[in-house]
């Protein structure tokens, strides 16, 4: 199945959110905001405007549960795609599933050895035998978050990969959304059960038991499965337009037909570019990311009490996902940044692995700074840690399939 650039530009953007944030709360960890001053137009707008970034920058760990969603998206498109070309085996699946996260995820372990440039909060000890295997839910306080603690995603993902057979056949059989209302059953009921019943370490919830983020997993499934059906349907629609024309009466016979036919299926494609789908209209053509700034403030609601927080991760997820994608498809609509972020994106998973240390490290060493100074430090970071990332990345995939070019690694 083809890769889809706004669906790379938007899990870049999911990243480099996530970079941010970790980036900012190092760096303001301590700060103050200064007291609003609207003693004239322009101290009023600054004001409004170093408020408003300080509440987005605080929301950066939401894009968490947008990557979950995207996760969830194009594993199931890719696996669909596998499964109908009729060559499909879950052994292969997940020996390429396995080979394609263990080897970047232990290189990455090597990196925080050796690398210069990165906070060591803790020392290396026995934990690091978990950390390896990526078991990092037992005895999860200790060990979750370990050395770097945004490999906790790792710990999530493994088990999202052991249960995706039965998810994706309970996708299959009963239909996407039939599939994903039960999965937020279950996992607003478990969420239930630990957050208030029986009291659990809030690291559970976060992602140590993977169901308590199935909403969001199935969430991005079925949305995976909207997409592929309403991309077939407009396809259909097209070509049945297109039969209909070259079937109509012509002095000319059968060959204009075909020309017509021709004809209208440029034109079709030129409208509506390739693969336009009711999904790809209302995720990145305005309505999507209205949606999800209009949501926003309701899913920030959820915190306010304990049964309301069971469905706040994925409230703020969703809502997450909805402006990433829209904003993606801004993106998307200027060729060179297109392709940047979509590479970022493509490579998400090493820069992922890898940045935490480093800007923990770097934005101990800088702050406080302005505002401004901030943001283009920010930058600059960005890239040296996304072409890092990519490098680290590639050249693992590249080793790997040397090592067993019979099965290539799967990115998702």
């Amino acid at each position: 199945m083809k890769r889809l650039q706004w669906l790379d530009v938007s899990k870049g953007l999911a990243i480099l959110f996530v970079v941010y944030f970790h980036f900012f709360r190092t760096v303001f960890e301590h700060y103050q905001l200064p007291p609003a001053d609207w003693s004239g137009l322009v101290a009023g707008t600054m004001s409004i405007l170093r408020g408003a970034w300080w509440q987005i920058s605080g929301l950066g760990f939401h894009a968490v549960g947008a990557f979950i969603i995207l996760s969830g998206w194009t594993l199931m498109q890719s696996t669909m795609g596998r499964a109908e070309s009729g060559h499909f085996a879950w052994g292969a699946w997940y020996g390429a599933r396995f080979v394609r996260l263990y080897p970047m995820y232990w290189v990455a372990h090597i990196v925080y050895l050796v690398s210069p440039f990165v906070a060591r909060l803790e020392p290396v000890d026995g934990r690091i035998i978990l950390s390896l295997l990526g078991l990092r839910f037992i005895d999860i306080s200790m060990n979750f978050m370990y050395l770097n603690a945004a490999w906790w995603y790792f710990s999530m993902l493994i088990q999202f990969y052991l249960i995706f057979p039965l998810l994706f056949w309970g996708a299959r059989k009963f239909g996407a959304w039939p599939f994903f209302l039960g999965a937020c059953a279950l996992g607003f009921f478990v969420r239930y059960l630990m957050l208030d019943v029986y009291p659990q370490h809030g690291f559970w919830i976060l992602g140590g038991f993977a169901i308590c983020r199935l909403p969001e997993f199935a969430l991005g499934m079925a949305l995976g499965m909207w997409h592929v059906g309403s991309t077939r349907t407009q396809r259909a629609q097209t070509a049945a337009s297109s039969t209909e024309l070259a079937g109509s009466p012509s002095p000319f016979g059968t060959h204009i037909s075909s020309q017509r036919v021709a004809a209208v299926e440029g034109a079709a494609r030129r409208e509506a570019g390739p693969a336009t789908s009711r999904a790809e209209r209302f995720f990145l053509r305005g309505p999507g990311l209205i949606a999800g700034l209009i949501l926003y403030p309701l899913a920030l609601k959820l915190y306010d009490n304990g049964i309301a927080y069971v469905f706040c991760d994925f409230g703020t997820g969703a809502c997450c996902f909805l402006a990433t994608v829209g904003i993606a498809g801004l993106i998307s609509r200027v060729a060179g940044l297109a392709k940047i972020v979509g590479l970022v994106g493509v490579y998400s998973y090493g820069l992922y692995l890898i940045h935490q240390p480093y800007v923990i490290w770097l934005g101990l060493r800088i702050r406080p700074q302005p505002i401004s100074v901030f943001l283009f430090i920010f930058l600059i970071t960005a890239a040296v840690l996304s072409a890092w990332g990519i490098f680290l990345e590639k050249t693992t995939n590249a080793l790997v399939n040397n090592l067993l070019p019979v099965r290539k690694t799967a990115r998702s």
